[in-house]
C-alpha cells in the first residue's frame, strides 16, 4: 500500500527510478554529442555515499560519465601527527579528557590508535556527538583538562568554532580545541594545478557551499576554465549537478551552477563565515595525499591562542618520514585510484581491521566502497 500523501518525504520523488532514469536519459542525451567520456570528481564524501547507495556510478559510465571521489573527508586528509599528538599526550599526562567524533578515534598510526591506547590514569579518550558536549564536560569536570579534538571542512568549522566563542563568554578555562581544520577551494585548486588526473568538472559540496557560497568556487571556471555544479545529496540532486556540469561542457561557457538553491546562498553563510573570520587565521597545512597547499588551514589566532590545546600542551604537530605500507590512500584522495586499485582494500583492509583512515570514515571512499560494491563477499 503507498504511504499516505501525509507521510510522505518532500524529497521522495527526487529518489524514484522513474525520476533519474528521466535525468540518466537528458544526460545521455548530452554526452552522445562528445567525442570522448568524461571524468567528474565528485568533492564530498556524502555525493559519493549516494552514487554507490543508490547504484547510479555504473548507470552514469554507461553514459558516458566516469565518477572520481575527491578529497571530501576531513578524517580521511588529516595527517597521522596529529592523532599521534593526541596519543603521546593522553599517554603522558595526568587528568586529560579528550574528546572527539568516533570516527576520529579508529584512524590507525605507527602509534597505534587513540581507540586502542592505554592513557595514563586520570586521562581518557570520550566519543561525543557534538563539540557542545565537550564543552559540557569542560562544564561538569573543572579538575580536567577537556580538549575537543576536532577534524572539519567548512561544514563544521563554523560549530565547533563557537565553542570558542561561549568559552570566552563562560571564562572557562579548562576547555581547549585541537583544531584540524581545512578549506575545500585551496584543496581543488592543488588537484587542478597537479595535472595529475584529466578532470573535466567538478560537483561542489552542497554542505560546504551552504556555508561558503558560489563565489569561492568561481576561479576554477574563470582561471582554469573547468565547469561546475553545486549539488543537494538526493539521486536527483547529484544528476541534476552532472546534467549541469555536461552541459556546460558541450556549451564551452564554464561557470559555478548552483543546483541546491534550496539550501545554499549565493553569499552562504555570513553569520558562519563571520564567525570564522573572527577566531581563525589561514596558514599553509599538509594533507593527506596532496601534501602542502597554501592557505588550506585555519588555526586560532594569537588573541584566543589560551584556547588553543597545541599552544596550551605544546604539542609538536611536525610530520615524519611514514612507514611505507600498501595503503593507498593517499592517491585514493587524489583520485589517481579508486579503493579497488588498492591491494589492501576488501583483503587486510575492512572496516573491523583498517589500514587508513579511508577504510575508518562514514564519508571515506573505501568504506563506501567496500560496503556498496560487494567487495566484502569476495575479499
Amino acid at each position: 500500500m503507498p504511504p499516505s500523501s501525509a507521510n510522505r518525504s518532500p524529497f521522495s520523488d527526487w529518489r524514484t527510478r522513474k525520476t533519474t532514469n528521466r535525468l540518466l536519459q537528458a544526460i545521455e542525451a548530452e554526452t552522445r554529442h562528445l567525442s570522448a567520456s568524461l571524468k567528474l570528481m565528485e568533492v564530498c564524501g556524502t555525493h559519493t555515499m549516494t552514487l554507490h547507495r543508490s547504484g547510479l556510478k555504473p548507470l552514469l559510465r554507461e553514459a558516458g560519465i566516469e565518477m572520481i571521489s575527491g578529497p571530501g573527508c576531513p578524517v580521511c586528509i588529516t595527517p597521522d601527527y596529529y592523532h599521534e599528538a593526541m596519543i603521546d599526550l593522553l599517554s603522558s599526562r595526568d587528568n586529560i579528557l579528550a574528546c572527539t567524533f568516533g570516527d576520529m578515534t579508529r584512524v590507525p598510526t605507527r602509534k597505534g590508535s587513540l581507540q586502542t591506547i592505554v592513557p595514563k590514569q586520570g586521562s581518557q579518550i570520550k566519543i561525543v556527538y557534538s563539540p557542545e558536549e565537550a564543552m559540557e564536560e569542560a562544564r561538569n569536570h573543572p579538575e580536567k583538562e577537556v580538549i575537543f579534538f576536532g577534524a572539519g571542512f567548512e561544514t563544521t568549522i563554523p560549530a565547533i568554532t563557537f565553542t570558542i566563542k561561549k568559552a570566552c563568554q563562560e571564562r572557562l578555562k579548562n576547555y581547549s580545541l585541537m583544531a584540524a581544520f581545512w578549506l575545500i577551494p585551496p584543496a581543488l585548486k592543488a588537484i587542478v594545478e597537479s595535472r595529475e588526473l584529466a578532470i573535466n568538472g567538478f560537483i561542489y559540496p552542497g554542505h560546504v557551499s551552504a556555508i561558503i557560497g558560489e563565489k569561492p568556487y568561481a576561479f576554477i571556471a574563470e582561471e582554469y576554465h573547468l565547469p561546475g555544479a553545486i549539488a543537494g545529496f538526493e539521486p536527483a540532486d547529484v544528476l541534476l549537478g552532472v546534467l549541469s556540469v555536461v552541459k556546460q561542457i558541450r556549451s564551452g561557457q564554464p561557470r559555478v551552477a548552483n543546483e541546491y538553491q534550496r539550501v545554499v546562498q549565493p553569499e552562504g553563510n555570513v553569520q558562519a563565515l563571520a564567525l570564522m573570520d573572527k577566531y581563525l587565521t589561514k596558514e599553509a597545512a599538509i594533507w593527506r595525499g596532496l601534501g602542502v597547499i597554501p592557505d588550506s588551514g585555519l588555526r586560532l589566532k594569537p588573541e584566543y591562542s589560551d584556547f588553543d590545546a597545541t599552544k596550551r600542551f605544546s604539542l609538536q604537530l611536525q610530520p615524519h618520514r611514514v612507514k611505507k605500507t600498501a595503503c593507498r590512500c593517499g592517491e585514493v584522495l587524489k583520485g589517481l585510484v579508486g579503493p579497488a586499485g588498492c591491494p589492501l582494500f576488501g583483503r587486510n583492509c575492512r572496516p573491523d581491521s583498517p589500514q587508513g583512515p579511508c577504510m575508518v570514515s562514514y564519508e571515506g571512499a573505501c568504506l563506501i566502497e567496500y560496503k556498496f560494491s560487494g567487495a566484502k563477499h569476495h575479499g
